[in-house]
């Protein structure tokens, strides 16, 4: 579809309750555990993922066919939410699937920076965003982060990048990097975004994700022991915290914990919060927040049906599948217990 001409939620939010409905659970992913790749393959021919399965499954075997498998369902699931959707709803989905431009840019400097061969880098992109297949190449082909940035000159994330390589260069760290991507993503997701009745409860949402997305910065930057103050990487458009209380919560767990409980989103986000205090490390506590997002934007979406947030809701909720999925088959074919792998999962 289009972005001119009037929007469409009835028909698209209906479209998405379908599809929502049949994303994995507890239930799969107890099976899913206890088996091999081979297995997890089988299963996954049996749900969604049996056309890409079959198309698949005369190249690749193992957990290199489960992983191109949920990489092109992935793309494809949101390839369809954009050719249902019309005018102003297609312009907001459209926006919202950057979050893998962003994701795509983070990954390539991510294994650079861990020198990941090309292969392994490649196969961590999600192609759902606006990059086309020769800028993703272009990418993957650089020789150094440097040259990443340099490619993304022509791109909404260049900017931001080149003024932050000088604090990489001196810190050694990626974060500098990632909240320029960061910013730059919700910058442009909220620029001229006009708040109504229809996109009240998903501007919410925007503010509940740069809020997250605040918090999980600052702990990083507090965790890697640069010489960064997490006010200079504040994201603007949160309204849980001020660049200046979260460079100061960003020093003590308990306090940030205390500070969301205690905020707008303490009611909803309870159970998520009561981990995030036992959280024993940062991945942990990350996977916490993703926990509690997911929560408090299925809420939403209830609240108001006809509008983009019970959409985004379940783009999240995709994503958490294919991540889990991926991770379990991973984890499987790394050896680890299915206690280990379970640690690894975000689920409701």
């Amino acid at each position: 579809m289009s972005s001119a001409g009037g929007s469409n939620p009835e028909y698209v939010t209906a479209r998405v309750r379908a599809r929502k409905s049949v994303l994995y659970g507890d239930e799969e992913y107890r099976k899913l555990i206890r088996m091999g790749p081979a297995e997890i393959s089988r299963f996954m021919e049996e749900s969604d993922y049996e056309t890409e399965i079959n198309a698949l499954g005369a190249r690749h075997s193992g957990v290199d066919l489960i992983e191109y498998a949920l990489n092109r369902n992935l793309a494809k699931q949101f390839d369809d939410l954009l050719r249902w959707a019309d005018g102003r709803l297609y312009d907001l989905i459209a926006r919202y699937l950057r979050k893998f431009d962003a994701w795509n840019v983070k990954t390539v400097i991510r294994g650079i920076y861990s020198e990941a061969d090309r292969e392994a880098i490649s196969d961590d992109l999600i192609r759902a965003g606006e990059f086309d297949e020769e800028l993703l190449d272009q990418l993957l082909d650089a020789p150094s982060i440097e040259d990443v940035v340099d490619r993304l000159s022509g791109t909404i994330f260049g900017p931001g990048l080149e003024d932050a390589y000088d604090d990489y260069e001196e810190t050694g760290v990626l974060v500098p990097l990632e909240n320029a991507i960061d910013r730059t993503y919700y910058e442009h997701l909220l620029e001229d975004l006009v708040v109504d009745e229809a996109t009240q409860q998903y501007r919410e949402f925007l503010e509940a994700e740069i809020d997250f997305r605040n918090a999980r910065n600052a702990l990083r930057l507090a965790q890697s022991g640069a010489d960064i103050d997490p006010a200079e990487y504040y994201i603007d458009g949160g309204s849980l915290f001020s660049a200046s209380e979260l460079a100061t919560l960003a020093q003590n767990r308990d306090e940030l914990v205390t500070a969301i409980r205690e905020s707008k989103y303490g009611d909803d986000l309870s159970a998520a919060l009561d981990e995030l205090e036992t959280a024993e490390s940062l991945i942990n506590f990350e996977r916490a927040l993703d926990i509690a997002l997911l929560e408090y934007t299925d809420a939403l979406g209830h609240v108001f049906p006809l509008s983009i947030t019970p959409i985004a809701s379940y783009i999240l909720a995709k994503e958490r599948e294919v991540d889990n999925i991926r991770a379990i088959a991973r984890g499987r074919e790394a050896g680890l217990s299915e206690e280990q792998i379970e640690q690894e999962l975000v689920i409701l």
